[in-house]
């Protein structure tokens, strides 16, 4: 339990500095390539642990496995992380980190829609409670964020969301690992197909023309050097390879509703790391909205984890 709780933590600290990173590196590379260099990075950091999760399981992706993949891959890479790429360029870091951490309120929604799951009180007030703190956020009467970047991050939440719930279906068959990293690897695929696509000429002088220069001519290497080396490098290999293995460790240390405290420390920690090294303000209604993201969090967390608790108890008392 000591074991998983160190994976939490190393988790939480990971990714809360992943807007940062992401900010810090804005400038250096186009917004669709960064997304590429990254994913496609922390897919292969992944991969040994997803293919020793999956002899672990005895488990042999099939046809069908691979398309439904390529299918998550495309719903969370190409989509949801290039929209969530798009917000960091118009949002404070800070902004995006904590209001992506609602996407559970996303979650709730598909998974109620489409996997039929059950609704609890403590959830409908959860939700409240956190859809509260993200207009307290955006202030929408003052507001000082670009607003197409809350589109933008509105949009990511909310595909994130979908990719997490579809993503359930299978991943019980062969494991939370193997389906991020897959998903990861798939997805950096199909971007770099698009990439290419938008090199073709008659495709570059299209976007030119339609005023969507950002989808002309994407580079795959430029940029790479020894100033903007090392930030591509900690998003790829730590935040996204290092950091997502280490929550699926905590997940098998602990459980999925305690590993989720890590989303949790998120809103809290973020803000913070980004006063102290992009120096971003923290301003009263940032700090009254992550509060009550944080509450709206721990009103669902709390009577979730004693509800698994039972559950536990339960199936104790049941074996002979």
């Amino acid at each position: 339990m000591k074991k998983g709780f160190v994976f939490i933590l190393v988790t939480a600290i990971l990714f809360s500095t992943s807007e940062i990173i992401l900010k810090i590196d804005t400038g250096a590379f186009n917004a669709i390539q960064f997304v590429f260099l990254r994913f496609g990075i922390g897919s292969i950091v992944l991969l040994p642990f997803a293919i020793k999760s999956l002899k672990k399981q005895s488990y042999h992706l099939s046809l069908r496995d691979f398309l439904f993949l390529a299918f998550t891959g495309f719903i969370c890479v190409v989509v949801s992380m290039i929209f969530y790429q798009m917000a960091i360029v118009y949002l404070q870091a800070a902004v995006v980190a904590v209001l992506f951490c609602c996407n559970p309120v996303f979650v709730v929604i598909f998974a109620f829609l489409l996997l039929h799951n059950k609704i609890y009180r403590h959830t409908i007030i959860s939700l409240i409670i956190s859809i509260a703190g993200i207009i307290v956020i955006m202030n929408p009467f003052h507001m000082t964020g670009n607003p197409i970047g809350f589109v933008f991050l509105i949009l990511s939440t909310i595909t994130f969301a979908f990719y997490s719930v579809i993503g359930r279906k299978r991943s019980s068959k062969f494991g939370g690992l193997a389906l991020t990293c897959f998903s990861f690897l798939f997805g950096s695929i199909e971007l770099l197909i698009l990439i290419l696509i938008t090199n073709i000429p008659v495709v570059a002088r299209f976007f030119s023309l339609t005023n969507l220069k950002l989808f002309s001519s994407i580079p795959i290497i430029q940029g790479i050097n020894l100033h903007s080396l090392p930030a591509l490098l900690f998003a790829g290999i730590l935040v996204t390879g290092i950091g997502y293995t280490t929550y699926f460790l905590s997940i098998e240390a602990t459980s999925n509703i305690t590993a989720s405290i890590a989303f949790f420390i998120k809103p809290a920690l973020a803000p913070i790391l980004a006063f102290i090294f992009i120096n971003e303000s923290l301003t009263l209604t940032m700090i009254v909205g992550i509060s009550l993201i944080i509450i709206g969090a721990l009103a669902s967390f709390i009577p979730d984890f004693r509800m698994q608790n039972q559950r536990i108890q339960s199936q104790k008392i049941k074996r002979p």
